[in-house]
């Protein structure tokens, strides 16, 4: 395991002895500037090929037969993939739980910086271990994101907000293109082409960073389509992934079958790769997933695999009660939704769509458009990642945007499914911002959301919320075309005037 986290006195000894009770040598490794090390700490940055040379160490140990495999959560699943910038021979697989990929996911979505990373930049860099007073202050850290948003000052002064210079926080957000200072921290491109490895990777319907552990498997399959790449995903958050899932997850609880020996899975598939061993009973397929509702597991040999379908439906203008109708059809005449944003209120916030608690007896009406489908009048499974196109006009030139789908329970619950979050300049090129023109009809495709399956009853309706993001808990986009980072309530100006256009569609994979 190759790790930020340097917890050396319990938690890394205790999984360095189950290595050993399970036939292995186990060995910890800690990143730059950690522990030991004199360096400055700079999460990211030279991960890759520290792990190569450690990797390189490792394999001239006696006690190493030259055969490798690494594994771990979150930013160690990172490192894993890092790892594969430019592998070792002697790394023979990864088994990569809910990886991170810096620049995606966190700290910035799809080009919006949000603010949940901002305190973990103190735990990992304030010190050689872990600084769990900052680390664990969630109310301190709370109270400088609401007071940011009050004060109205530019989104690089969060840190004079709170008190303390926050020096990764500032070198992140002086990269808001995912250009060559992310790219560099892993694999990227046809950099994927080169990895032969076998992968077994993990991850949650709800965890945050799906999109980022998503990232690497789809590139995988797009660049070397022969690659032993595996799949095990369920109803779990990102840290219940990691113990192969909970019983109750943001209150929802989870079908039995969902839960998982992670543990005994990990060590089969190194049995399995390094010892010449038996494939793991659980691998169906390279894609396999928990269906939410039906209870049972079901598996596919790659993500398009997993849907035989797709409903293409329109966000229309046409209204029914207090939304507006989700239809099959384009609309046969263009028409739009007004809408408007006043950037300098603080008042009213916009755009709630995290998963939190999943099912919910009613939903944030106030601002955005809702759209509904009708009733469905067949069960069938949603199986993937929703996609889409917006087409807007806006009186500015940017503007950051949030989707989220749910499923309208026959008892007229709200089930949260999945979401986007996302800035439109960035919508068509993450590496470099193409402004809006004002008034004019843009094209807006969003993709990159969290997978999710899901079983849908007769009765069901789908639903979706459409608005734009402004919040205390992400950047606030003024619109201006400046950096984002350096707008503040002066440039506010006048309110966000945007028409959203009824030939707008959610595409949303299904298996019938």
């Amino acid at each position: 395991q190759f790790t930020i986290y340097v917890r050396d006195k319990g938690r890394d000894l205790q999984s360095l002895k189950e290595s050993v009770d399970m036939g292995y040598v186990g060995v910890i490794a800690y990143t730059r500037g950690k522990r030991f090390s004199a360096d400055e700490i700079f999460p990211y940055e030279k991960d890759g090929s520290d792990a190569y040379d450690v990797i390189e160490w490792i394999s001239k140990q006696e006690w190493c037969n030259g055969s490798v495999g690494m594994y771990g959560g979150s930013y160690n699943g990172f490192t894993q993939w890092a790892a594969l910038k430019k592998v070792h021979p002697a790394l023979k697989t990864i088994v990569p739980y809910v990886a991170n990929r810096p620049g995606m996911g966190l700290p910035m979505e799809n080009n919006v910086f949000i603010n949940p990373n901002y305190e973990w930049s103190f735990y990992v860099g304030n010190n050689k271990y872990l600084d769990t007073i900052a680390g664990n202050d969630r109310q301190r850290f709370r109270k400088m994101m609401f007071n940011w948003w009050n004060s109205g000052v530019a989104y690089d002064k969060m840190d004079s907000i709170d008190g303390t210079p926050n020096r990764l926080f500032q070198r992140w957000i002086s990269h808001p293109d995912f250009d060559s200072y992310w790219q560099n921290m892993a694999p990227y491109k046809d950099e994927f082409a080169n990895i032969k490895i076998p992968v077994l990777a993990f991850d949650g319907y709800y965890n945050d960073s799906q999109n980022s552990s998503l990232y690497f498997l789809r590139e995988v399959q797009k660049y070397n389509p022969q690659a032993q790449v595996y799949l095990i995903i369920g109803p779990y958050g990102h840290f219940g992934t990691q113990i192969g899932g909970e019983k109750v997850i943001n209150d929802y609880q989870v079908d039995s079958n969902s839960l998982i020996d992670i543990k005994n899975i990990t060590y089969q598939w190194f049995d399995y790769i390094l010892k010449d061993g038996i494939k793991p009973e659980f691998l169906k397929n390279r894609i396999n997933y928990e269906v939410m509702g039906a209870n049972e597991w079901r598996s596919a040999s790659s993500f398009d695999k997993m849907s035989n379908g797709s409903l293409k439906m329109y966000l229309t203008n046409n209204k029914t009660g207090n939304f507006y109708l989700l239809k099959n059809a384009k609309p046969r005449e263009r028409g739009f939704l007004k809408q408007e944003v006043d950037f300098a209120d603080r008042e009213n916030s916009n755009n709630d769509y995290y998963p939190d608690p999943i099912v919910r007896t009613e939903i944030d009406t106030s601002n955005g458009f809702i759209f509904i489908s009708e009733p469905l009048t067949e069960p069938m499974l949603i199986n993937g990642s929703f996609t889409g196109r917006i087409k807007a006009s806006i009186n500015k030139k940017d503007m950051d945007i949030g989707l989220t789908l749910y499923e309208v329970l026959p008892s007229g619950e709200y089930f949260h499914l999945s979401y986007y979050i996302g800035r439109a300049s960035y919508a068509k090129d993450i590496t470099q911002r193409h402004l809006l023109r004002p008034e004019k009809i843009e094209n807006i495709p969003f993709s990159n959301t969290n997978l999710v399956s899901k079983k849908l009853s007769i009765g069901s309706r789908l639903l979706i919320v459409l608005n734009v993001n402004k919040n205390p808990f992400s950047q606030l986009n003024y619109g201006t075309g400046k950096e984002v980072t350096k707008e503040s309530i002066q440039d506010a100006g006048e309110p966000l005037k945007i028409k959203w256009y009824n030939d707008s569609f959610v595409e949303i994979p299904i298996w019938k």
